[in-house]
């Protein structure tokens, strides 16, 4: 009964990181239409991070030891490269295939990390395992009559290591989760607030003082923060939800459920946007549910 109870638990706190996911997702793709993707990820970062300081100074929550709080700093420093590299794999004009791939390998990377330290689950189980990764790939890719289908191979290498960075986050988040949920969600914030105030300090294009870019570059910075804001609560919330199914439960169910967050954002696109799904995009979504269904059970 208790592990019954237990999946139960981890599939509705993992629906509730990809619910949450996709609706980050979702908040900072519209803001990222005006401004700079990492511009508006960077400023959900700090306005989560100054909270989740809050709360550990107001709760007197102690110190993680040093090893969990590495792991957690490791994994918000690599995530936000992974980032990076993601959005330059789609830069390349391939987010089809791009897109797919890196989805299917944040998935994949926890799960098997999962079955190689926690062993096989039921029969059940692995069945609905194996359901979701192919739901993550149909919802995520658009199909090769979709613009940019001719996918270079570059862009598939990259996407791999953005998917890969992304899954040993999610990893890292399970590990740092020893010492507690919100010290581990610090510890990696800190990480991930430092590696994009690098990448802005660095990797930031420098305008020539010509005076031609003056107009766009205040149509940049006016209210990115917003909704910048949204997605980085949104993505905490997540976090939450993923690091305690993660950390009381199987971390493949919690990692696979978790993962099927690019579904959730199709579905507000299509409420919100009136953008409908492709048929590949809404028989993946009909998937996902199969999927979470026989993990639950």
């Amino acid at each position: 009964m208790a592990v019954g109870y237990s999946a139960v638990s981890s599939v509705a706190l993992g629906l509730m990181a990809a619910t949450t996911w996709g609706g980050s997702d979702f908040a900072g793709g519209i803001s990222a239409r005006r401004s700079p993707a990492l511009l508006v990820v960077a400023s959900g970062h700090v306005v989560t991070l100054l909270v989740l300081l809050a709360i550990c100074g107001v709760g007197h929550l102690p110190l993680p030891h040093r090893a969990e709080f590495l792991e957690g700093s490791l994994g918000g420093v690599e995530g936000s490269l992974a980032l990076v590299v993601f959005y330059r794999a789609l830069s390349m004009g391939a987010m089809g295939l791009t897109a797919a791939l890196t989805g299917l390998l944040t998935a994949l990377v926890p799960v098997l990390f999962g079955l190689w330290t926690e062993g096989l689950p039921a029969p059940i189980s692995s069945v609905g395992l194996l359901l979701g990764c192919v739901a993550i790939f149909l919802v995520c890719y658009t199909g090769r009559h979709s613009p940019g289908h001719n996918t270079p191979p570059v862009a598939l290498l990259l996407g791999a290591v953005s998917g890969a960075g992304f899954g040993l986050q999610l990893i890292l988040l399970k590990l740092a989760a020893n010492d507690g949920v919100i010290w581990a969600l610090t510890s990696a914030r800190i990480g991930g607030v430092l590696g994009m105030v690098s990448i802005l300090l660095f990797a930031w294009p420098r305008h020539a003082q010509d005076g031609t870019g003056s107009s766009r570059d205040k149509r940049v910075w006016r209210g990115f923060w917003r909704l910048g804001i949204l997605a980085g609560a949104l993505d905490t919330a997540g976090n939450v939800g993923y690091t305690i199914a993660a950390h009381t439960g199987r971390l493949d169910l919690a990692a696979m459920v978790s993962s099927l967050y690019p579904g959730f954002t199709i579905l507000l696109a299509a409420i919100l946007l009136r953008e409908r799904p492709t048929g590949r995009q809404t028989v993946g979504m009909a998937v996902a549910l199969a999927s979470v269904v026989l993990l639950s059970l």
